[in-house]
């Protein structure tokens, strides 16, 4: 597995061995070994979720505020842009934002642990999302930040408006969100 840093410390890009011939590919989607050894990270994941969407449906930014997630992400089908933006006040990344395609021909994972949010925008007619957590979901600490707050300016690779949740048009601005300290 090659690792790629990003500019938040933590947040790490992943690419698995791909092992393709003219019947398909195969690769191991994860392997507590090979990513403890890769990363220097031994997550314990509790909950798989697999969401589909369509061309410009952007889901998030979402985070978890009490029992915070790390999250493990991958798009199996289709292409998304992935986005982890730093939520932690005592960072000196707090606000800062980084993203990368993830698809099903690059094969790209992000790892993503708490204290982060997490948004993604579909790209393809159709993309499916997956993503392993290291918490369960919690409605009640579930907390979602503006997709477009000029104060991080995630550069979206947008070619109209969004499709967008009811919660996620309506989310605050990082300047009047609760987030990690």
């Amino acid at each position: 597995m090659n690792v790629i840093p990003t500019p938040l410390a933590g947040v790490l890009i992943l690419e698995p061995k791909v092992f393709s011939d003219a019947r398909g590919f195969f690769q191991e989607s994860w392997n507590e070994r090979t990513f403890r050894d890769a990363t220097g990270v031994s997550p314990t994941f509790v909950q798989d979720n697999h969401s589909r969407s369509s061309r410009g449906v952007l889901r998030g930014i979402h985070y978890q505020l009490v029992k915070a997630q790390g999250k493990l992400v991958r798009c199996s089908r289709g292409a998304a842009f992935d986005v982890a933006v730093d939520l932690r006040r005592s960072s000196s990344t707090f606000g800062k934002w980084t993203g990368v395609e993830l698809s099903d021909t690059n094969h790209k994972q992000m790892w993503i642990p708490e204290g982060f949010g997490h948004a993604f925008l579909v790209l393809t007619e159709i993309a499916d999302f997956q993503y392993k957590t290291t918490e369960y979901w919690i409605g009640t600490h579930d907390r979602a930040l503006r997709w477009n707050d000029p104060a991080i300016g995630i550069e979206w690779p947008l070619t109209g408006e969004p499709i967008l949740a009811a919660r996620d048009s309506a989310a605050p601005l990082l300047a009047d969100a609760e987030v990690f300290l």
